[in-house]
């Protein structure tokens, strides 16, 4: 989720229209208004994701679990797509998630893979890891392919230096997973991103999810699927 003044709405749903893998947008919600109507009706952005972050000129200043007092009939929300859908979809598969066992929190990373601009809107992609075998690679790409609406298939398999990541063991956002030694980095784009291209457009406020607390819609997984 992102919530922004509505002078850098438009440029930040160009962003997403730029960069759809990583910044898929479900829903927008017209200035001031806070309950979804169609993913999520009567919900309420302002009190329903288990955890914000909220930033002023592009700085995070905290991690609040209620920003009503944010609140004002100037913002608007945007909805994204969140890799959880996909993960249900792996599961159901029979492939083995190690981060839900370990920690809850899936591994992301800052890479040097530029976004494609618009207006104050930039960054470099974030994405999330996962470790599979080759063949379980192989599996999860056939099957995230088909939740674009999820980010889509990986965009990496293998080295993470590819993709700029210095440390597989040190991710930026969420918490390190075990790998085993038959197994791979298979990574996707991570719906942190927006919250790098927010540090640098630098509005004078801005509210989000914090990694890994996402809002949960009403629609299902399947409904997503092409």
């Amino acid at each position: 989720m992102v919530i922004l003044p509505s002078d850098y709405a438009e440029e930040f749903l160009e962003f997403c229209e730029n960069n759809p893998q990583p910044c898929p947008v479900l829903e927008v919600l017209v200035p001031g208004c806070f309950e979804p109507t169609r993913i999520a009706p009567q919900a309420d952005v302002r009190t329903d994701l288990p955890r914000y972050r909220v930033f002023q000129d592009g700085e995070p200043t905290g991690d609040p679990t209620d920003v009503t007092e944010l609140w004002n009939d100037d913002l608007v929300t945007f909805l994204l797509g969140c890799s959880f859908v996909a993960e249900d979809a792996l599961m159901k598969a029979g492939l083995l998630l190690p981060h839900i066992a370990e920690t809850g929190f899936v591994p992301m990373f800052r890479t040097t893979v530029p976004c494609i601009s618009a207006g104050r809107f930039n960054g470099t992609m974030v994405v999330s890891m996962r470790p599979f075998t080759s063949d379980e690679a192989a599996r999860a790409t056939e099957i995230t392919k088909h939740y674009p609406m999820a980010h889509g298939a990986p965009i990496h398999i293998g080295d993470p230096a590819a993709l700029g990541i210095k440390n597989i063991e040190q991710p930026e956002f969420g918490c390190p997973v075990t790998m085993t030694a038959d197994q791979l980095p298979v990574f996707w784009p991570c719906g942190v991103t927006p919250q790098e291209a927010i540090v640098n457009a630098k509005p004078p406020i801005a509210i989000t999810h914090a990694p890994g607390h996402m809002f949960v819609a009403d629609i299902t997984s399947e409904s997503t699927r092409i």
